[in-house]
């Protein structure tokens, strides 16, 4: 595996002068490939009453072209699931088939001689090596794809930069987590999926505090929101439901993206809200207040540490199933590729695989749980901002990147968050039971 790692550094550095070469300059911000009919006054006006109709209406705005663009995104993105789990699979025969794990594991072991900072050392070898093995898919899908469908804004080269600042922090991750996990596996024997359950779920606690304040600036730069209207606004939506926060802070996002997104991130008594400047830019008061109640309200639902307890049952099972299947792929082939156990770091990319092939099989499950919590929050923004119309408008806008009208069964297996048609009809459901006799709060065009 020595040589495969001095082909990965010799392939890192090529990428790395290609880096020079390449423009940087950002594509304008707006995707131009996507379009939605405007509407006016006089729409909204006439929007009927009825939830079914005004959904349809709301619906109808998006021309043929576009509904067929956002498919064809879409149900793109489920292949590219397989794919990359085929990828990963390749990736750990390529580097356990003739002993090439194993080999790299008796190289790391007489470099270190301890156990702990040899396994740190073949933690960082396997994630470079499976990093620029997988580094063209990773091209096509993260680069390549995302022009093609007008939705990246970034050069070649600063987008492989930020590539390299992912890679190290990855490399750094590894180094942390792998030697603990070995640990666990060699003095608990039959119980280390538990162990390794209570260590992921940490780690995880760590990264919901640090990833906001040190991880998160390190691709984007953080500024105060200067407009005095939208600061007033979305703070009173904070302070009324006990968001501790007294600023909200701009993202440079369209560096990167023409998505719009927002988040409160944080916790244990702190928060930060942040928006992106797409979202400001492009959205209306009432859009940006809907969006920013969305986001306030996984926040005052503590649904990050709800999503933590579900986590903690899904990594038990899928430990317990990597337990399973990597002790069955050892008795077979085990010997053929040198490895001495479950507890010889040299597995690890076995490990890997085995933990790929369930939570790709787990797709549904985690995708339902994150859906029932986007749920939860749309509509407690309904009720904090009371702004349907601009929910429904904003739904519209995230059909750029999600199909907007898929089946039931489609949008069970493959939706993390719930598709426009789901959403619009959850705001003009609300609009029809909340505010029969009650004319609509007036709302103001998107910014130009």
């Amino acid at each position: 595996m020595k040589k495969l790692i001095a082909a990965a550094f010799a392939l890192l550095l090529a990428f790395a002068c290609t880096v020079h070469a390449a423009d940087n300059a950002p594509a304008a911000p707006d995707n131009k490939q996507f379009v939605i009919k405007p509407i006016d006054d006089a729409w909204r006006a006439a929007l009927p009453r009825d939830a079914e109709a005004a959904t349809q209406a709301f619906m109808d705005r998006l021309p043929k072209e576009t509904v067929e663009r956002a498919n064809n995104y879409f149900e793109g993105g489920y292949w590219l699931l397989l794919w990359n789990l085929v990828l990963g699979l390749a990736i750990t025969w390529v580097l356990l088939a003739g002993g090439r794990s194993a080999r790299f594991r008796d190289w790391a072991y007489r470099k270190a001689r301890r156990p702990f900072l040899a396994d740190a050392i073949f933690a960082m070898g396997y994630w470079l090596a499976a990093w620029v093995l997988s580094a063209p898919l990773a091209i096509y899908q993260n680069f390549i794809r995302e022009h093609q469908y007008g939705m990246a804004t970034q050069g070649f080269g600063a987008w492989f930069g930020e590539q390299l600042i992912a890679l190290a922090i990855g490399i750094v991750v590894s180094a942390i987590l792998v030697p603990p996990l070995f640990a666990f596996i060699r003095k608990l024997a039959d119980r280390w999926w538990l162990a390794a359950t209570g260590l992921v779920l940490a780690f995880q606690v760590l990264a919901m505090v640090v990833a906001p304040v040190w991880i998160e600036p390190l691709f984007n730069t953080y500024k105060p929101v200067t407009d005095p209207v939208i600061k007033a606004s979305v703070l009173a939506m904070a302070h009324a439901n006990g968001v501790p926060a007294n600023d909200i802070y701009e993202v440079d996002a369209s560096r990167q993206t023409t998505r719009v997104s927002a988040n409160v991130s944080g916790g244990f008594g702190n928060a930060q809200i942040r928006l992106n400047d797409n979202l400001l830019r492009k959205s209306s008061l009432g859009e940006i207040r809907s969006v920013m109640g969305h986001e306030l309200g996984h926040y005052v639902m503590n649904h990050q540490y709800k999503f933590l307890v579900m986590l903690a049952f899904l990594f038990m099972v899928g430990f317990a199933f990597t337990q399973w299947g990597t002790r069955a792929a050892l008795r077979r082939w085990g010997e053929g590729w040198g490895l001495k156990g479950e507890g010889d770091v040299a597995a690890l990319p076995l490990l890997a695989a085995v933990v790929s092939v369930f939570f790709f099989v787990a797709t549904p499950v985690t995708n339902t749980l994150i859906r029932v919590q986007e749920i939860e929050a749309d509509r407690f923004a309904l009720n904090l901002a009371q702004e349907p119309i601009a929910e429904a408008e904003v739904d519209l806008k995230l059909t750029e990147y999600r199909k907007p009208d898929p089946g039931p069964i489609e949008e069970f297996l493959f939706f993390d968050h719930p598709s426009t048609r789901f959403r619009v009809h959850d705001a003009m459901r609300w609009r029809e039971a909340m505010r029969k006799d009650a004319p609509d709060k007036p709302w103001s065009a998107a910014k130009p």
